[in-house]
């Protein structure tokens, strides 16, 4: 069998955590698990119910993105072309997957990385379009957070924050937003009635 990236390097066996036999690159370090191995694999887990529980709660986990991870390839098992899944964090990857056999190949480093979010035992659900529409959501309010840290600074934004989870959960929350949006409409209008 040879590897998808590197197709003249073959691949050899090896084990992920908790005994997932996969085959492995020796040159570029990826791995290929067979959908067989992983299903069997992940039989024994625990998994999320639905793919919003599957979403991390952080997106800054330490990774290297692999330099073959742009690289085209093709399921060393029955020569299809494999999908990609965007895993969205402050160094976004792509995990590979055989639509026909159901193989997984990951880039170096992806695994560990999936593992630690907790994305190991489903990777099926990140070419889901609900994963992919929950993701992007995800990043968009990673974006907004940096965005409004920027411009507040860390102690009053995280301020905002806690208010906001607060409001949430209140169930009149609704009106605390109103009352804000009241007092900065009325804030916004007499800024301009100065300048005027």
């Amino acid at each position: 069998m040879q590897c998808p990236k590197e197709r003249k390097i073959t691949l050899n066996d090896g084990l992920l955590s908790e005994a997932l036999a996969v085959k492995e690159c020796p040159d570029c370090k990826g791995t290929w698990i067979p959908s067989e191995n992983y299903q069997a694999w992940q039989a024994n887990r625990d998994r999320p119910k639905t793919v919003a529980n599957l979403i991390p709660k952080a997106l800054d986990v330490e990774f290297v993105q692999s330099p073959y991870d742009a690289r085209a390839a093709f399921c060393p098992e029955c020569g299809c072309y494999l999908a990609r899944a965007k895993v969205g964090m402050k160094m976004p990857f792509y995990v590979e997957r055989c639509l026909s056999c159901g193989g997984i190949w990951c880039d170096r480093g992806e695994w560990e990385a999936l593992e630690t979010m907790g994305l190991n035992i489903a990777i099926e659900q990140l070419f889901s379009s609900e994963w992919q529409v929950l993701s992007r959501e995800r990043e968009h309010l990673a974006i907004e957070r940096q965005a409004t840290i920027d411009r507040l600074g860390e102690e009053l934004a995280q301020r905002v924050f806690e208010l906001a989870e607060e409001l949430e959960k209140h169930p009149s929350g609704d009106f605390g937003v109103a009352y804000l949006m009241r007092r900065f409409e009325n804030f916004t209008q007499e800024l301009q009635r100065a300048k005027e």
